[in-house]
């Protein structure tokens, strides 16, 4: 399995996912993949230029800044520069303590249909990065703020959509404090069941997704001592990974269920989410 993505990435992937590979399987450098993502560093702080495949313009935008924390932490690289993205943060983010999901300053440059402007303060995205800048351990001002308002909301979440109970699932895996946070999962890993946020085999899209964009148990629980491994039975866990083992594809790649709104994505992403797939299977030892 290890060999044939290998063999998938060197044909298909980015520098960036290769690097990346290299560090992960094959006992590679840290370095190189700190300066593949550098690389989309803009002079604010914040990360554009197609860092997410999904965003191609090259303008600092909050998904591209949590993606670019996440890679780095990875690496052990995030140091420095985590400070600076949540100065850019801090920048852009509302009086409420939220950032928007896509900021206004992506509206001329090319995006994927579902990368929606606004200044409306979104739970997503501010969990998505608040999760990742606690695990990196920076001590900011604007974390402290966005955790705030991450805790206002997920406190009185009633509903959701998949992405954002999973983006609220990686902040309370993160945020200091654990009793809250294993009560606030406890509650949350209810509402994604009761409202069928979870696809358990019946490959029901939520409402507004493409046809098969269902989020598995794996999405919500990566590793095994994550909050929303609770959430699910054994059983249900199981067939989840043998479901994602399954999904490699002849060339030895995994794909993705959302649509690609441009060519150049198609790789782009099925590099990333090839080595995301890696990463479950080898942290719940179905690879070694």
């Amino acid at each position: 399995m290890i060999d044939a993505a290998r063999t998938f990435l060197w044909h298909h992937a980015r520098v960036l996912e290769q690097r990346r590979f290299a560090f992960l399987f094959d006992g590679g450098p840290a370095e190189p993949v700190a300066h593949a993502v550098l690389s989309h560093r803009n002079d604010d702080g914040g990360f554009g230029h197609a860092l997410e495949p999904d965003g191609r313009g090259p303008t600092s935008q909050p998904l591209h800044t949590f993606t670019a924390l996440t890679l780095l932490h990875e690496v052990g690289a995030a140091g420095d520069h985590a400070r600076a993205a949540c100065d850019f943060l801090a920048g852009v983010t509302n009086d409420d303590g939220g950032v928007p999901n896509c900021l206004v300053t992506a509206r001329d440059h090319p995006k994927a249909p579902w990368w929606q402007v606004g200044e409306d303060s979104d739970l997503l995205m501010t969990a998505l990065l608040a999760g990742v800048l606690h695990d990196v351990g920076v001590a900011h001002p604007w974390l402290d703020r966005a955790t705030d308002f991450c805790w206002e909301r997920v406190d009185g979440l009633d509903e959701s959509h998949p992405y954002e109970a999973a983006a609220c699932a990686h902040f309370l895996d993160a945020v200091p404090d654990r009793p809250r946070a294993e009560a606030a999962s406890a509650r949350l890993g209810a509402l994604v069941r009761d409202q069928g946020l979870v696809d358990l085999g019946e490959g029901r899209a939520h409402e507004g997704y493409a046809a098969g964009e269902t989020h598995k148990p794996r999405q919500y629980a990566s590793t095994p001592d994550s909050l929303a491994r609770r959430w699910f039975t054994d059983e249900e866990m199981s067939a989840d990974l043998d479901a994602l083992a399954a999904a490699r594809q002849d060339d030895g790649g995994w794909t993705f269920p959302w649509p690609a709104w441009t060519p150049i994505t198609t790789y782009e992403w099925r590099g990333v989410v090839t080595i995301e797939a890696l990463l479950t299977l080898r942290a719940y030892d179905r690879i070694s």
